[in-house]
């Protein structure tokens, strides 16, 4: 099992000897096998193409960021004045936002570490987010990316607090599912900061105290830095304006904003009808192709205008992200015809669907899944 295309090169292919099988998908592997030299192509014409404007357009997109928060902070500072309070929330709201999903989520993918750039590398990058960018890698491009859906290997389906497929066993706690989703949103960074520390690995015996303390020891560090940054610092300065109770408060709705879109964007592109999950024996001795279509099967995109796409980091296109997550983001949207075709190629459904029907399927999933 790898961590994604680029790593499994090497992955088991065909025995040339052997007597063609039908996978748990239903593609022989010969299929199995163009379909990967598909995606390949796909995957290796973007990446001769990287080049300045791509360098361009990271940079760009750090320089917005970086002003819309500087703006925002600024606004808090005198945020007693109305307007400047909600100019304040906006900015800093969308300041955030991009911070996490265009720029941290895809910067610690490895999108962009071809530029060598240590300003923007996923060895180095540390996000506004309370979730170390050390242990979100781990758990997420590790361990997430690698057992995509794979019901008791992916810790993602469900986060382990909420039931999230229909072979999930049931749980009396799971009747809380709607009221553990409904407060997980807006404390959505608190939520994955905690979940990245693994507890439930420690209790099983699967995580050393030692590792597991060090973790927490990391999280707890990040959040004095965050705490102290939006809820301490920026308050107490804004005070000098008399703005420091409304400036708290303003800091307080653009980290709520931000969770919540980041849950709702999640969320879409994992949950909605159609994205489906696999058990351990459908991975057994998995292929590149096999990889390639578990990863299309797995995931969901949201249909919507640039400025979603932007906004959501372009997970928008979680399933061409799946497909290739260390392709700069600025490609997904261009890749995504190639990527639909491909499915329609080889019958994989591609599910994708607006933001509303969307976020009703997921959450309609979080309801029905509280019965037995």
């Amino acid at each position: 099992m790898t961590l994604a295309p680029t790593a499994h090169d090497t992955a088991t292919t065909a025995v040339t000897n052997s007597p063609p099988r039908r996978d748990p998908l239903r593609l022989t592997e010969a299929e199995l096998a163009e379909l990967a030299a598909d995606f390949d192509a796909v995957r290796d014409e973007v990446f001769s193409r990287r080049g300045q404007s791509d360098a361009q357009y990271i940079r760009r997109v750090v320089v917005l960021q970086r002003s819309l928060e500087m703006t925002g902070r600024a606004c808090l500072l005198f945020s007693r004045h109305t307007p400047l309070w909600w100019a304040g929330v906006g900015c800093l709201s969308v300041g955030k936002i991009l911070n996490n999903m265009e720029i941290g989520h895809n910067v610690l993918h490895g999108q962009w570490d071809w530029m060598n750039d240590k300003e923007i590398h996923s060895t180095t990058w540390e996000w506004d987010f309370v979730a170390p960018s050390a242990g979100w890698q781990r758990t997420h491009n590790e361990t997430h990316h690698t057992w995509t859906n794979v019901l008791g290997k992916d810790r993602d389906v469900g986060y382990n607090v909420l039931r999230m497929d229909p072979d999930q066993p049931w749980k009396p706690v799971n009747l809380l599912n709607p009221v553990i989703n409904l407060g997980l949103a807006p404390a959505f960074e608190w939520g994955i900061a905690i979940y990245d520390i693994e507890l439930d690995q420690f209790l099983t015996g699967k995580k050393s105290g030692r590792a597991t303390f060090e973790d927490f020891k990391r999280v707890m560090k990040k959040l004095g830095r965050q705490s102290a940054k939006d809820f301490v610092v920026s308050p107490l300065l804004a005070s000098l304006t008399g703005s420091g109770k409304a400036s708290l408060k303003g800091f307080l709705a653009a980290n709520v904003i931000r969770n919540v879109w980041a849950h709702t964007v999640i969320f879409c592109g994992h949950f909605p009808d159609g994205a489906e999950t696999f058990t351990e024996e459908d991975v057994r001795d998995e292929t590149r192709g096999h990889w390639y279509r578990r990863q299309a099967m797995g995931s969901a995109n949201i249909d919507g205008s640039r400025l979603m796409h932007f906004m959501s980091g372009h997970l928008s296109f979680q399933i061409e992200h799946h497909l290739f997550p260390d392709m700069p983001s600025n490609h997904l949207a261009r890749i995504a015809p190639r990527v639909r075709e491909i499915c329609r190629k080889y019958g994989i459904r591609y599910t994708s669907g607006p933001l509303p029907r969307q976020v009703f399927q997921a959450w309609r999933k979080v309801c029905r899944l509280a019965l037995p």
